[in-house]
């Protein structure tokens, strides 16, 4: 797959990733890139402000309004994460839809594996719900 990642505009969000272990930062930047696509694909979001929220990249709707954060981090756990604002509704309606398949941590947040393959098409869906949230 080439990389159709913008690159990063902010150097303190590119140097995260640097920090973050190898296998975590390829998972992460797969997610990054789908956030990118998805928001390009995804009618009414606009342009995505890529910056740090508690010291883990994060993806803002700042012209359209029309998402709540996403958010991509390395867990305490290991593997890497994407995570949503915990008083939305995304992870429970996410966790209605595909109960098996992903580990959930709580109304926050799936959990990954380092190396594992992502889901896309499935993940497209949260994260397209997390950019329209608030067009609901």
């Amino acid at each position: 797959m080439p990389d159709l990642s913008p690159l990063f505009a902010n150097a303190a969000v590119a140097d995260t990733f640097d920090s973050f272990p190898p296998d975590a930062r390829a998972g992460l930047l797969d997610l990054r890139r789908l956030i990118f696509t998805t928001a390009k694909e995804t009618p009414g979001v606009g342009r995505i402000e890529e910056t740090l929220k508690w010291g883990q990249p994060a993806y803002l709707t700042p012209d359209s309004k029309s998402g709540t954060t996403i958010r991509l981090g390395v867990p305490k756990s290991g593997g890497f994460a994407l995570f949503v604002h915990c008083q939305t509704t995304l992870m429970s309606d996410f966790q209605t839809l595909f109960p098996d398949g992903f580990t959930y941590d709580g109304n926050r947040a799936i959990h990954f594996t380092d190396g594992q393959d992502l889901p896309r098409d499935t993940l497209r869906l949260l994260i397209k719900s997390a950019l329209t949230y608030h067009l609901k």
